[in-house]
C-alpha cells in the first residue's frame, strides 16, 4: 500500500523543492571537497626513521594495480549509475537525492578524515626505503634519520601510509551501495531467499579485493587496510542511516523523507474528509430544521382551520 504513490514525486515536479530544502547540505559537501583539497596538498608529519627501521621498508616500488583515478569511477559514478537505474524504475526524487547525497558525504567524510589521519601519523609505507635513496645509497644524519634524495613528491607521499586511502574511499562508496542495495531487494526480509546476499557481497568483496591490492603492491601495510576498510564502512553506515532505515526494516527499501511526505499527504486527505463529513452533517441537520419549521407551520394552520368548522364560522 506504501508504494501505490511511487511516481508523484519526481525530479520534474520535486526535484528542485527537495534541493532547496537540503541546501545547506550541499554547502557542507562543498566545504568538505574543500577541506580535502588543503589536506592532500600540505605536508605529512615528517616521522623519525631510522637505519635499523628500513628492514622493513625495503620492499619494491611498484605502481598501482588500481590507479588513483579508478578510485572514484567505482566508488562514486558507479553507486549513482545504480541509483539512477532505481529511480526511472521507481520515479522517486526523494531516493535518488538523498542516496546520492549520502553516498557524497560518505566519501567526502571518510576522504577528510583518511587524509587527516594520514599527515598527523606520518606513518613511512612499505616501499619508502626506495623513495628515499632512490640509488639504494642510504644516508643518514648525526641523529640516526634518513636524509632523503629522492624526488620531493614521492618521498611525500611515501610518508602516508596509514590509513590505506584506497580502502577507506572503496568501502565508503561501495559500502553505502552495498546497503542501498540490501534495502531496496529486501534482504532480510524473512523468507529465506538467500541468494540475494550474494548481490551485496559483491561490492563488499571487490572493496576487499582493492585492499588487498594495495598490500601486494606494497603501498601499505596490512594495518592501514584494516583501518581504512573500517573507517570507510562505518562512516558508510552513519551516512546511510541519516537517510534510510536499516535494511532489515519493513520500510527499509525507502528514505525516511518519502514516508514523511506519504503520511503528510494522509493527514491532510483524513482532515479533508472529517471537514466533508461535518459539512454534510450540518447540511443534514439545517434540513431537519426547516422540514421540521415547514411541519410546525403546516400542523397549526391544520388546527386553526378545525377550529373554524366546528365553531361554524365556515
Amino acid at each position: 500500500m506504501r508504494e501505490v504513490q511511487l511516481g508523484s514525486h519526481t525530479v520534474k515536479s520535486h526535484g528542485l523543492t527537495v534541493a532547496r530544502t537540503h541546501l545547506h547540505d550541499w554547502l557542507i559537501l562543498v566545504l568538505l571537497m574543500l577541506i580535502e583539497i588543503i589536506l592532500y596538498a600540505i605536508h605529512p608529519f615528517y616521522r623519525f626513521v631510522g637505519k635499523d627501521m628500513m628492514n622493513d621498508l625495503k620492499y619494491p616500488l611498484k605502481s598501482n594495480t588500481v590507479p588513483v583515478w579508478a578510485v572514484p569511477v567505482y566508488s562514486v559514478l558507479l553507486p549513482i549509475v545504480i541509483f539512477l537505474v532505481v529511480y526511472f524504475r521507481r520515479r522517486d526524487v526523494y531516493d535518488l537525492h538523498h542516496a546520492i547525497l549520502g553516498l557524497l558525504f560518505s566519501v567526502l567524510v571518510t576522504a577528510v578524515i583518511t587524509d587527516a589521519i594520514k599527515n598527523a601519523v606520518g606513518r613511512p609505507r612499505p616501499d619508502f626505503f626506495w623513495r628515499c635513496f632512490p640509488d639504494g645509497k642510504d644516508v643518514y644524519d648525526m641523529l640516526g634519520n634518513v636524509i632523503c634524495h629522492g624526488e620531493k613528491n614521492v618521498i611525500k607521499e611515501g610518508h602516508k601510509s596509514f590509513p590505506s586511502g584506497h580502502t577507506s574511499w572503496s568501502f565508503a562508496g561501495l559500502g553505502f551501495l552495498s546497503l542501498y542495495l540490501s534495502g531496496k531487494i529486501k534482504v532480510f526480509d524473512r523468507r529465506g531467499h538467500i541468494a540475494k546476499l550474494c548481490i551485496i557481497f559483491f561490492p563488499l568483496l571487490f572493496a576487499t579485493l582493492v585492499g588487498i591490492s594495495r598490500v601486494d603492491d606494497y603501498w601499505h601495510h596490512w594495518q592501514d587496510v584494516f583501518a581504512g576498510g573500517l573507517l570507510g564502512f562505518t562512516v558508510a553506515t552513519f551516512c546511510y542511516l541519516q537517510f534510510f532505515a536499516p535494511p532489515y526494516h519493513p520500510e527499509g527499501w525507502g528514505p525516511y523523507a518519502y514516508f514523511r511526505v506519504l503520511e503528510e499527504s494522509h493527514g491532510r486527505t483524513q482532515a479533508a474528509n472529517v471537514q466533508a463529513m461535518e459539512a454534510q452533517v450540518d447540511n443534514e441537520q439545517d434540513e431537519r430544521s426547516i422540514h421540521g419549521c415547514i411541519g410546525i407551520s403546516l400542523a397549526r394552520n391544520s388546527s386553526s382551520k378545525l377550529e373554524e368548522i366546528e365553531s361554524g364560522r365556515t
